[in-house]
């Protein structure tokens, strides 16, 4: 299973080259990966990785197989933990600091924004989705950093994933959007080595 990934991840011109293009995985994506499949912590379950340094989102499916990976927007500001009761404050009332994407293991379902568009939430309570770009404030040119050659760009949302609409409809919504999920959000801030020490040491413990 872990070879089917990484071929998919590493040969655009392999299977999933039309959904992910010439997108690569950075080695903390492949890293994070490997032990998601190892160690069966998404339960057999279709899973995500969202890789904050490198603004991508990564969709797998149950087996571990590459489905799709696709540039990211994120939160515009830096780090690893969301303000408690952020998800329940007007947007204005959200401070420029407070605009984190946090990172960790979430368990994801399909559901519906409080304007009626299908979105996938990673945490509820937080307002903390996967969505399509939308166009919002022309001057904030979403559309254009996606598109864009670097990750440097991609840091202009409240802390949700923001993808292509071609991306969230062919990728996301077929693989997340129809069930539950994990989806795991890697840190910025220390080593991803850590955050799966930390799972590995709860799997032990069960």
């Amino acid at each position: 299973m872990v070879v089917l990934w990484a071929c998919a991840l590493m040969c655009p011109a392999a299977c999933a080259s039309e959904r992910a293009g010439d997108e690569r995985a950075s080695a903390d994506a492949r890293y994070m990966a490997r032990w998601v499949v190892q160690s069966g912590d998404h339960q057999g379950m279709p899973f995500a990785i969202v890789d904050k340094k490198d603004a991508k989102l990564l969709v797998f499916a149950p087996s571990g197989r590459i489905i799709g990976v696709a540039p990211a927007l994120l939160g515009s500001a830096p780090g690893d933990h969301s303000v408690p009761g952020v998800g329940l404050r007007e947007v204005s009332a959200i401070l420029p600091s407070e605009r984190t994407t946090p990172a960790g293991r979430f368990i994801s379902e399909p559901g519906r924004n409080d304007t009626g568009e299908d979105v996938v939430w990673v945490d509820y309570d937080a307002a903390l989705s996967i969505h399509r770009v939308r166009s919002g404030n022309a001057r904030e040119r979403r559309e254009q950093r996606l598109a864009s050659a670097t990750p440097d760009d991609n840091r202009i949302s409240l802390g949700c994933i923001v993808v292509t609409a071609a991306f969230y409809d062919a990728v996301v919504s077929p693989t997340l959007g129809k069930r539950r999920g994990v989806v795991y959000v890697l840190p910025e801030t220390r080593p991803v080595h850590d955050m799966v020490g930390a799972y590995q040491l709860s799997l032990q413990a069960q």
